[in-house]
C-alpha cells in the first residue's frame, strides 16, 4: 500500500495539468483566425479605399461646399454662409422650374417604359424561335452611348426635315416644333429615355418571370383562369418585388437626367430651350457649376437632388411593406 500509494502521488505530482494540453493547440488555432481575418480585410480594403476617395469625400465634400458661398476660382475658399443657398435655391423660380421638367419628363419616360417592358417580358416568356436573338436586339439600345441616341432622335424629331413630321405631313397633320414646345420637347425627351431603358428592364422582368413555379400557372389553368388573368393574378403579383425595385432605379435615373436635355438641341445649351421649357434638375446644376461659376449653389443643387431621391426611395419602402403586409 505504502508502494502503491507513492507510485500514484508521484505519478499526479509529475501529470502536467489538464488546462495545459487543452490551451495549446488553442493558441495556433486562433493565430490561425486572425491571419485569416488579416486577409479578408486586405481583399475589401481596395474597395473602400475607392469608394473613400470617389463617393464619400465628395459627397462630405459637396454638403460643405452647399454650406458656403464658393466660385469655381476660388473653390477651396469661400466665406460660410450656412443655409443661405439653400434659402435661395428654395425661393429660386429656375429651381422650381426644374424640378416640374424633370417630374413631367420622369413620369412620361418612366410608366411607358415600365408597361412597354412588362409586356415584352411576357411575350419572350413564352417559347419562342429565335429568342436568344431578341433578348440580344433588345439590348442594343442600352448598349447605345446617350451621346449617339440623342443626336439620332434630335434629328429624327427636326422641324424642317425629320422623319416624325414628314410622316405626320404625310397623313395631313401639321408639322411640329418639337424644340419650342413645352409638351413636345419633354415628350420627345421622354422618348429617347424609353428607347433606351425599355429593352433592360424588361430582361429584369424576363428573368424574375422565368423564377416564377409553374405549380401556379397550372393551379390557374385548372381553376379556367385565361392567359390574360394569369398575367394579372399570377404573374403581376409574383413580380410586384421585381417592378418595385425598376421603379425605383427608373425613378433615380429621372431625377439625374442630364444626356438627353442637353444634347437634344444639338448645341450643348444647358438652359434646357428657349424658356427652360426641358430643362431639368441635372441641367441645372451643371448651369450653376459650369456656367455661371456659382459652385456654392450647384452644390446645393445637388443636395436637393439627393434629398428628392431619398424621399422617392423612402415612399417607395413604405408602398411595399404596406402591400407586403397586405399580402400575409
Amino acid at each position: 500500500m505504502t508502494i502503491a500509494s507513492g507510485t500514484v502521488r508521484e505519478a499526479a505530482i509529475a501529470a502536467p495539468p489538464p488546462t495545459s494540453a487543452a490551451t495549446s493547440p488553442a493558441r495556433p488555432r486562433k493565430r490561425r483566425q486572425l491571419t485569416r481575418n488579416r486577409w479578408g480585410y486586405a481583399y475589401v480594403a481596395p474597395f473602400f479605399l475607392v469608394f473613400t476617395a470617389f463617393s464619400l469625400y465628395p459627397f462630405m465634400y459637396t454638403a460643405w461646399v452647399s454650406l458656403h458661398e464658393t466660385s469655381l476660382s476660388n473653390i477651396n475658399g469661400g466665406t460660410w454662409v450656412g443655409l443661405e443657398n439653400y434659402r435661395e435655391l428654395l425661393q429660386s423660380e429656375f429651381f422650381w422650374n426644374a424640378a416640374r421638367n424633370t417630374l413631367t419628363i420622369g413620369i412620361l419616360a418612366t410608366v411607358p417604359q415600365l408597361c412597354m417592358a412588362l409586356g415584352l417580358a411576357h411575350l419572350l416568356n413564352y417559347k419562342l424561335r429565335g429568342r436568344t436573338f431578341f433578348r440580344t436586339v433588345m439590348l442594343m439600345p442600352y448598349a447605345t452611348s446617350i451621346a449617339a441616341a440623342t443626336l439620332v432622335f434630335s434629328q429624327l424629331f427636326g422641324r424642317d426635315y425629320g422623319l416624325i413630321n414628314t410622316m405626320l405631313e404625310a397623313v395631313g397633320l401639321d408639322r411640329i416644333d418639337w424644340e419650342a414646345g413645352t409638351v413636345s420637347s419633354q415628350v420627345a425627351i421622354a422618348v429617347i429615355v424609353t428607347w433606351r431603358w425599355t429593352g433592360y428592364n424588361a430582361l429584369i422582368y424576363l428573368a424574375a418571370m422565368q423564377s416564377i413555379p409553374g405549380e401556379l400557372y397550372e393551379a390557374a389553368e385548372i381553376d379556367g383562369a385565361s392567359k390574360w388573368k394569369q398575367f394579372l393574378h399570377v404573374t403581376i403579383p409574383s413580380l410586384r418585388p421585381t417592378i418595385l425595385f425598376t421603379i425605383v432605379v427608373s425613378t433615380i435615373g429621372a431625377v439625374q437626367l442630364f444626356g438627353e436635355p442637353l444634347l437634344f438641341a444639338g448645341n450643348g445649351t444647358t438652359s434646357g430651350g428657349a424658356s427652360g421649357q426641358y430643362q431639368t434638375l441635372g441641367l441645372l446644376m451643371y448651369q450653376q457649376g459650369w456656367s455661371n461659376f456659382h459652385i456654392g449653389q450647384a452644390a446645393t443643387t445637388a443636395w436637393a437632388m439627393f434629398m428628392i431621391i431619398l424621399v422617392i426611395v423612402g415612399v417607395n419602402a413604405v408602398i411595399g411593406r404596406l402591400r407586403a403586409r397586405a399580402d400575409r
